[in-house]
């Protein structure tokens, strides 16, 4: 799973799997959902995203994690 976010467009992108989504689905205002061939959740992303979460902070639990990574 890796998160981008995009400042030039105050966008965040939750990629679950590395795949291409074949479809977007706007699933709530400024919440949209790509999907891949077979209609599996490939990702989310968040308009206006720093006027919606707190992107200063970013915490896991419990996550089987065998590496992280920042940049």
């Amino acid at each position: 799973m890796k998160l981008h976010y995009y400042e030039e467009t105050d966008s965040l992108y939750v990629e679950l799997l590395d795949r291409p989504s074949a479809e977007t689905l706007e699933i709530a205002d400024g919440l949209n959902v790509d999907l891949d061939a077979n209609g599996g959740v490939v990702g989310f992303d968040i308009d206006q995203a720093s006027t919606r979460l707190d992107l200063t902070t970013l915490e896991t639990t419990a996550l089987p994690l065998r590496a992280t990574r920042a940049g």
